[in-house]
């Protein structure tokens, strides 16, 4: 198993302070977790680095001149890759922590920093970053479009119930729409537009997503070869798998599965 690195980018333009973090939390992972802990004086810097870099924890001041940690917070939204925010604050500045936390800020930090504190809470941003990341691509896994062809859906009618239990069955052999058809003693013509308008999928489109979303599930737990898990989904060759694949996932079977395997190690 590959350890993907964490990334914590600590905002302050206070240099004891952005220090002070900075070699406590190194000195925390050090020999336990692939961390890299990497600091900016000033948000201007930071937002350059938050929008061309992947950063998985986010600990800034609340206030900064230019831009603050409060607008780094606020540019993070829609972030598809965001990262777990904390803020540092002074007793005086509560009311920006609260609009901090408003904006999605996990918790914050009072100054001066007590370390213990200070590791306690990154070990949890980091395992909230982890369950986000897992989340995330447990999301990546699942076909949304395969969740209305549920067999056990009460508007699924028996003869359609019957054609996706086959297609289970026999997903690693040529399937058509004719033979399954033939089956279940339904015209053809017939059957095409019964499945789809229970399913909201034509009958080739459910095929070869089902295929795939069974290709995802061999890629990410199991260690057989892309060729051999294209063939134990249906696909004769390997040239026409990759190209049905990447035309779903937009990616190849080996970066979805490399994608899926970069897990971060258990912090705690």
């Amino acid at each position: 198993m590959t350890w993907s690195r964490r990334t914590i980018l600590v905002v302050d333009d206070e240099p004891r302070t952005r220090q002070g973090i900075k070699q406590t939390l190194e000195a925390w992972a050090a020999g336990r977790f692939d961390v890299a802990v990497e600091t900016a004086d000033n948000g201007v810097d930071a937002l350059e680095r938050l929008k061309r870099e992947r950063v998985h924890l986010l600990i800034t001041d609340v206030r900064m001149p230019e831009v603050s940690g409060l607008d780094l917070i606020r540019s993070l939204e829609g972030n598809a890759r965001r990262p777990v925010a904390v803020v540092i604050s002074g007793y005086a500045e509560f009311d920006y922590v609260q609009q901090a936390l408003r904006l999605g800020a996990m918790n914050y930090l009072l100054k001066p920093l007590d370390k213990a504190e200070l590791i306690q809470v990154t070990e949890e941003a980091l395992k909230r970053a982890e369950e986000e990341e897992q989340r995330g691509k447990l999301e990546k896994l699942v076909d949304p479009k395969l969740l209305s062809a549920d067999p056990t859906d009460e508007g699924i009618s028996e003869p359609v119930r019957e054609a996706l239990a086959y297609v289970e069955a026999h997903l690693h052999e040529p399937l058509t729409l004719a033979e399954i058809a033939g089956l279940i003693h339904l015209n053809a013509s017939y059957f095409s537009v019964l499945f789809k308008e229970q399913t909201g999928l034509p009958f080739s489109e459910f095929v070869s997503r089902l295929r795939i979303q069974r290709a995802k599930e061999l890629l990410v737990h199991s260690r057989l070869p892309v060729g051999e898990i294209g063939e134990r989904v249906g696909y004769r060759t390997d040239k026409y798998f990759i190209k049905v694949f990447k035309a779903l996932e937009g990616v190849s079977p080996s970066r979805y599965r490399q994608q899926m395997r970069e897990t971060p190690p258990e912090i705690g």
